[in-house]
């Protein structure tokens, strides 16, 4: 269980000041719309201030053991696995790395949706988390985002399904062929931490290679 305490009201101030000045210096690597995507690493032992302006979602690259102090003064100790995901509220937050190696992880904040844009609606017939379960689970949804894992193992080829417009990170090399309902073919390769937007689109998937490739799809609602 995460331990929890409280820092004095004046302390967190002061480790708030910078919060603003760190998160703008953090590299973005995709902006639209919908999105801001940031990689974050954190070397070992190091401080750093954050202020994330939006709901966001975060992909670890890394094992994480991290001290998070929160806007309220509240302090807690995590532990992650590189691999797993996380949804948060916007939030300023003191975070401390406690591990003996860097911290890698991948940002995605949430803007509000455009006014006039529809929801989108996921279909029984071409959902993945519906009619490929095995290798798509969700690990998390609300009313504006769906946390999609998608595991591929050695030569699988998923069923035609359908996404809406999604951040796609890579948790591993990966080499798949992407075919399209016109049957066109995307001949698709990419390195752990690679990161990608997709427009909203239907396709099946191949993995053509001998290793299990495994990413995460963070879908715009």
């Amino acid at each position: 269980m995460a331990r929890v305490k409280y820092l004095p009201v004046a302390s967190v101030f002061a480790l708030l000041l910078a919060a603003r000045a760190f998160t703008q210096s953090t590299p973005v690597v995709i902006e639209n719309d919908r999105v801001r995507v940031l990689r974050v690493v954190l070397p070992r032992h190091e401080k750093a201030s954050v202020d994330w302006q939006a709901e966001f979602v975060t992909i670890y690259l890394t094992d994480a053991y991290e001290k998070i102090t929160a806007s309220n003064g509240k302090v807690q100790e995590v532990r992650k696995k590189a691999g797993n995901t996380s949804h948060s509220t916007a939030a300023a937050r003191f975070a401390e790395n406690l591990a003996d190696q860097p911290l890698e992880f991948i940002v995605v904040e949430l803007k509000k949706k455009p006014p006039g844009a529809p929801a989108y609606k996921f279909l029984p017939a071409t959902d993945p988390a519906k009619i490929d379960a095995k290798f798509h689970t969700v690990d998390f949804e609300d009313g504006q985002v769906r946390i999609l894992r998608t595991v591929l193992e050695p030569h699988i080829k998923s069923p035609m399904h359908a996404h809406p417009a999604y951040v796609v990170v890579y948790l591993t090399d990966l080499h798949t062929k992407m075919t399209f309902p016109d049957g066109t073919v995307n001949d698709n390769r990419r390195k752990r931490g690679d990161i990608a937007w997709r427009d909203a689109l239907m396709h099946s998937t191949e993995n053509v290679e001998d290793q299990h490739a495994e990413e995460i799809q963070v879908e715009m609602k």
